[in-house]
C-alpha cells in the first residue's frame, strides 16, 4: 500500500548534538544531549520529538476509537514519556508510557477507549514488540 504522507527530515551536525530540520520548514530545531545524559540539554532531542509525536498520533487515534463507538471524548488529553537506557548488550533502548484523560469518563471504559486506540494507533503499531509500551488511564 502506498503511504498517504510522507514526512522528510534531515539531521546534520553532529547528531544528538547538532541540527534537525524538516524539508517543508516546519521544524527546524538545534539539538542537544539531556543534562540527564550528560549534556548541555540546550536544545530539543529525538526522545522528545518521539514524546510529542506519540501522544499527537495516540490522541487522535483515541478521537477514532471515540467516533466508532459513538461516545464522547471531549476535552481528552494523551500524555506521552519516553525514556532512553542501556539494553545491557552495549546499545540503548526506549520505553514509552502513555497516560489517557478522558474526564467525566468511568475508569474501566476510558481504559478499554485506550486499549483500543493502542491497537489502532500507527506509533503503536511500529513499535509493538520491540519497545516497552504501557497505556494507562489516568483521573481527572
Amino acid at each position: 500500500m502506498p503511504p498517504l504522507y510522507t514526512a522528510e527530515a534531515l539531521a546534520t551536525g553532529a547528531g544528538r548534538n547538532g541540527h534537525v530540520a524538516t524539508s517543508d520548514g516546519r521544524l527546524d530545531l538545534d539539538l542537544a544531549i539531556p543534562t540527564e545524559m550528560g549534556g548541555s540539554g540546550d536544545g530539543a532531542n529525538p526522545e522528545l520529538l518521539f514524546a510529542a509525536g506519540y501522544a499527537a498520533c495516540f490522541h487522535s487515534a483515541l478521537q477514532t476509537v471515540a467516533r466508532t463507538k459513538k461516545v464522547s471524548v471531549a476535552d481528552s488529553t494523551v500524555g506521552a514519556r519516553v525514556g532512553i537506557g542501556s539494553n545491557g548488550n552495549g546499545g540503548f533502548e526506549l520505553s514509552v508510557h502513555l497516560e489517557v484523560m478522558i474526564p467525566d469518563m468511568p475508569t474501566e471504559e476510558a481504559q478499554a477507549l485506550a486499549d483500543a486506540a493502542h491497537q489502532v494507533c500507527p506509533y503503536s503499531n511500529a513499535t509493538r514488540g520491540n519497545i516497552q509500551a504501557t497505556v494507562s488511564v489516568v483521573d481527572d
